[in-house]
């Protein structure tokens, strides 16, 4: 079942209590250009609608229910998203229950959308028109919500152009909102009174979440062009309603009045309407229920428009006993109209099933036969080398094969230009073909994905470590991939153990190819497995740990920034620690149930949890926390620590963002950003030393993508409002290794990357006063300061370590010097948290400029890697000197 993300961003008053205290004002909002682009996985997603022009070859469009709509590029044989203006205002835009190419003026095109008919979308839907094949839009507000990703959206198409008078269209509404018109292109439109029946199905009509009580009413709309001559609205037009008592009406008179079709099975909703206008038929697919998901029951029927006679033509009658589906994905060759193919809604098992007709319907073939149980004979052949990850790692048994030929087929087009193409969607692609007439000659044709540039995944985390694979994502319902070529498809998604959605990601700050993972999946179906898994490798290889009684779902986990602990808070399950990879699992006590979860990101026994709107922290590996005392934080959002400053955390959230640089004692509210979704951080800008921070955000009263060079005192916007992708923020993440380049997860639009494309940036860092007076060296107690040094890891010629300096005065500090000389011929290669400077064995490292300033009693730190190609032996005294 595809599920969705759902994420919300309300605008809410937020005490700032004692702990709290406010940071100066940032300064006006800058921009700062960016090019995008998906890192590509291709599809991801259902794609409920395809929709062919009829007049212009090649100008081809597909509908999804969260990611938007797409249009055909031939000359690359991939797809354009027409939908990223739309942002977290209208983020229910990219739910689009239907769409319309004109006939006549084939420049314009129209989409229906809006995603959630219950509470959970605050916006009506609305009517997108555009004037040149979707590249600009202008929109018409609707008085009532549209379903792109409710029960029935497979349905249609719902919206549709008069092939006459292309003034005209039509819209059926769900609810009982019937039947609207609009006779100026799209601009205006009205509720056709005389329509009778807006539809009475919903899957369950007693849901309290007002999902399955959905009812789809008005879902298809089919013109008779040869009614009516060009100029003059078509007078024959035939409406699908969701009624399995009275789902096919039709007016006689151009939309005047209204009558039942006579005759009409009844029994089961007409999931598709398709008119072959040379033999006079309107073709009927019909099944049990509204899907996508499911469907038990149905027949196809062709009715003979000139005599009113019905016939029912199923492959496979409802009457049989070897029914257990019903039909949708209904189209005919406009080539050859005798042509007509349908699919099965739904067979999950052993596969979908694609009939094909050259008789209008009186005999059939299928596109794959049963031989001898389990084994089957195919008319294709399928090569998935382009998206391998197809098979999702599956090797099932006989009589199931991977990769399936599809599932939630609502849509199978073939193309009226070319008889050799079709193009039909499932619950994860777009596949296609281009040799079809091959099936009639008795050989096989070829399926191959046609989804690149179609990227409809919700991305519910993003990790960039900074070594091996740039990128690793946890993604709804096809698990995630660890990308090494951003634009290159992964060959296959998580495995071993197999995860439906991952939940959460982590790596080990000093360790990178420690990684962790948490995540669903159907427990029934695998009884055995565990909601959460490790990497040693980076990610290229994964084994799962054990898993306390009661996890149903993942939640969150955190990696000890050594790798060697992990704490982990799984949905609905009181939160747990383990030592080593998940062999066994103690609870985690003072941490709230579903608590959100960061590792410290330099000390590897310190873990910070945010939950209730307070921060909890954790001193001894995750076995116990302690809520801090701030409070005033949003009780609900984004914890992210900072790589190489022990204690820097940030807190993304309903209203605002929170930066704390003493392990969330207390927090200061960064002023000008009201609201938040997330907040990530990326490699420093050119002459500074704290990384680049990376926002979702409302700054200055616009919410889009930001970044701050300066540590959020002042900010950048990075996106445009031509490219606002929805609900975006879910997952966020700069890249450690590429100053600029930011990760950005989105719910239906994929993973979006992002590198700029303006003048080079230079930050000036703050000057670090130098005393008048050279000090006097002073041992490792020092006057006001101590440095403690702390071996890390090491590898042959190589070694981590860390550097706690100590405020050991009664006033606070604003700068600090630390010397030591190395007792062998260590040489720092990199560090973090502070300027180095080394000549010989001699070190001195003084403060960066956002950590010189410690309170009494206070501890800051900074990190370092170096080489040695003698004994590693760490430095006997440091000499902490306040400046």
């Amino acid at each position: 079942m595809r599920r969705r993300l759902f994420v919300m961003l309300t605008t809410v008053a937020v005490l700032i209590a004692a702990a709290i205290v406010r940071m100066s004002p940032v300064s006006a909002v800058a921009s700062d250009p960016y090019a995008y682009q998906n890192v590509r996985i291709d599809g991801g997603g259902f794609v409920p609608g395809i929709v062919f022009n009829p007049s212009e070859r090649n100008l081809i469009y597909a509908r999804t229910d969260i990611g938007g709509a797409y249009r055909w590029n031939q000359s690359t044989k991939s797809w354009t998203p027409l939908l990223d203006w739309a942002g977290w205002d209208k983020w229910g835009y990219n739910g689009v229950i239907s769409l319309a190419t004109d006939p006549v003026q084939t420049n314009r095109v129209y989409a229906a959308v809006g995603m959630y008919t219950n509470s959970w979308d605050p916006n009506n839907g609305a009517v997108l028109r555009s004037t040149d094949k979707g590249d600009t839009w202008q929109v018409t507000p609707l008085p009532f919500k549209l379903g792109g990703n409710m029960p029935g959206r497979g349905m249609g198409e719902a919206l549709s152009v008069d092939p006459n008078d292309n003034r005209i269209l039509y819209l059926g509404a769900p609810n009982g909102n019937g039947l609207w018109r609009s006779t100026d292109y799209g601009a205006t439109w009205s509720k056709v009174t005389g329509f009778p029946n807006a539809g009475n199905y919903a899957q369950d009509p007693g849901d309290p979440n007002g999902y399955l009580s959905h009812r789809p009413g008005v879902v298809w709309v089919t013109y008779d062009k040869r009614s009516s001559s060009p100029g003059g609205a078509t007078r024959t037009i035939y409406v699908g309603v969701a009624d399995k008592d009275n789902t096919v009406y039709r007016t006689t008179d151009g939309g005047s009045t209204w009558s039942r079709l006579a005759g009409q099975p009844t029994g089961y909703i007409a999931h598709k309407g398709v008119l072959d206008t040379v033999n006079g038929y309107l073709y009927l697919a019909t099944s049990d229920t509204g899907g996508p998901y499911d469907g038990a029951k149905g027949d196809v029927w062709r009715y003979a428009t000139a005599t009113g006679t019905w016939t029912q033509i199923s492959p496979v009658p409802s009457s049989s006993a070897d029914d257990y589906f019903g039909y949708s994905g209904l189209t005919v060759d406009r080539r050859n109209p005798g042509t007509i193919m349908v699919a099965t809604q739904i067979s999950w098992w052993p596969d979908v099933i694609f009939f094909r007709s050259t008789d209008s319907g009186a005999t059939w073939t299928r596109v794959w036969d049963w031989t001898s149980y389990p084994s089957r004979s195919f008319r294709y052949t399928m090569n998935i080398s382009e998206n391998p990850w197809l098979t999702f790692g599956a090797n099932p048994q006989p009589p199931e094969v991977a990769p399936k030929l599809g599932w939630m087929t609502e849509s199978l087009e073939i193309d009226p230009f070319d008889s050799d193409r079709m193009m039909y969607g499932t619950g994860a692609t777009i596949y296609g073909t281009e040799n079809l007439t091959r099936w009639d000659a008795g050989s096989q044709f070829t399926i191959r994905p046609m989804a690149k540039g179609l990227e409809e995944t919700a991305v519910l985390d993003l990790i960039s470590p900074p070594s091996g694979a740039p990128l690793v994502s946890g993604l709804g319902d096809i698990g995630g991939f660890r990308h090494t070529n951003l634009d290159a498809v992964p060959p296959m998604m998580f495995t071993a153990p197999v995860f439906t959605s991952t939940t959460s990601l982590d790596y080990a700050e000093k360790a990178p190819s420690i990684m962790v993972r948490a995540g669903n999946f159907t427990d029934a179906d695998r009884p055995n497995d565990s909601h959460v898994a490790f990497s040693t490798d980076g990610g290229a290889t994964w084994f799962q740990g054990t898993e306390p009684g009661g996890v149903n779902e993942g939640g969150t986990v955190a990696a000890a920034a050594d790798g060697s602990r992990f704490v982990w808070a799984p949905k609905g399950v009181t939160p747990v620690h383990s030592v080593g990879y998940g062999n066994s699992w103690q609870q985690a006590s003072g941490l709230p149930t579903e608590a959100v979860l960061e590792s410290d990101r330099v000390n590897p026994r310190k873990f910070y949890g945010l939950g209730g709107g307070r921060l909890h922290l954790s001193t001894d590996g995750g076995a116990t926390f302690t809520a801090t005392a701030a409070t005033g934080l949003p009780a609900s959002g984004k914890v992210k620590a900072v790589a190489g400053v022990e204690g820097d955390v940030w807190v993304a959230g309903e209203g605002g963002i929170w930066h704390s640089t003493d392990s969330g004692a207390s927090f200061a509210k960064l002023s000008g950003v009201t609201n938040a979704v997330n907040v990530g951080f990326g490699k420093a800008a050119p002459g500074a030393t704290y990384p680049a921070v990376y926002a979702v955000a409302t700054i200055d009263g616009v919410t889009g993508l930001y970044r701050s060079d300066t540590g959020g005192s002042a900010w950048v916007r990075i996106n445009d409002d031509q490219h606002q992708w929805g609900n975006m923020g879910e997952a966020l993440t700069g890249d450690p290794r590429v100053y600029g380049r930011v990760y950005l997860g989105t719910n239906g639009r994929g993973i979006i990357y992002g590198d700029r494309t303006g003048p080079p940036v230079t930050v000036t860092p703050t000057p670090t006063v130098t005393p008048t007076v050279t000090p006097t060296v002073t041992p490792t107690t020092g006057t006001g300061c101590t440095a403690t040094y702390q071996p890390g890891n090491s590898w042959p010629g190589g070694f981590q370590a860390n550097v706690t300096v100590s405020n050991t005065g009664a006033a606070p500090i604003t700068g600090w010097r630390v010397t030591w000389t190395w007792p062998g011929d260590q040489k720092i290669t990199n560090l973090w948290g502070g300027t180095p400077a080394q000549t010989g064995t001699s070190v001195t490292v003084t403060n960066a400029g956002y950590n010189g300033d410690v309170a009494a009693g206070a501890t800051t730190s900074f990190g370092l890697n170096g080489s040695h190609t003698g004994t590693n032996s760490p430095p006997t005294t440091l000499t902490c000197t306040p400046t």
